[in-house]
């Protein structure tokens, strides 16, 4: 890996090849963006494997929420074996309860499932009713690589100041920057000692067309 760590939001195979050749690090692979990201498809997974050597860290969720009932985390299980099984190199999850509090006992039953399998804690936290006490909870989770954040539900653009303060308290080696990100964010960023950074349709025209190599190589030498 060079200076900071970039991942790129892949959709399908030909998201994946393009994001290796414009020099990401790594992909996160999702389907349904209209609803933030769900659980991609195993055959999905499958066919990155055959033509991406890029390590892809697979979104679990299976609704348009940050809840997680029994059924679903008894589905997202099963899910997580199959994609483990058909290239998944980690796995993006993370749960809040009712009350907006960090649902620790979903989360950490998923932990346990993808386990030994890095994973992410994604933008759940920023919408956490008590910010603060979600990054308490969720930074000593086990095996945990990154945190996906904005700072801020609204995105990057609000949150700056947020992600200043998580970096002060030490968790700058945690948090992985999206949601929102433009290039002119970067540089704080840096400042700050974010070394993540994660973006999805910055790097192609709009959502109904692809990754672009040439915008992901724009991005990989801003952050580094």
């Amino acid at each position: 890996m060079t200076g900071s760590l970039l991942e790129v939001i892949a959709l399908d195979v030909r998201d994946a090849v393009a994001a290796e050749e414009g020099g990401a690090d790594r992909i996160e692979v999702v389907a349904d963006i209209a609803s933030d990201g769900l659980t991609p498809a195993v055959e999905t997974v499958a066919a990155i494997s055959k033509e991406c050597a890029l390590p892809q860290m697979v979104m679990l969720r299976g609704e348009a929420s940050f809840l997680a009932g029994p059924e679903s985390l008894e589905s997202l299980r099963r899910d997580a074996r199959a994609l483990a099984e058909a290239g998944a190199a980690g796995f993006v999850f993370g749960f809040l309860d009712q009350a907006g509090v960090v649902d620790l006992a979903a989360t950490e039953a998923l932990i346990h499932a993808v386990a030994p399998l890095p994973w992410t804690f994604h933008r759940a936290v920023d919408h956490a009713a008590d910010v603060q006490a979600g990054w308490r909870a969720v930074r000593l989770l086990p095996n945990l690589a990154t945190v996906l954040t904005s700072g801020s539900p609204n995105g990057v653009g609000d949150g700056l100041r947020i992600l200043r303060t998580r970096c002060e308290a030490g968790d700058g080696p945690l948090i992985m920057a999206g949601g929102g990100l433009k290039p002119v964010h970067v540089p704080p960023l840096l400042e700050y000692g974010v070394r993540a950074f994660h973006v999805g349709g910055a790097v192609r025209a709009s959502w109904d067309h692809p990754v672009e190599a040439r915008r992901v190589r724009e991005w990989r030498a801003l952050i580094d």
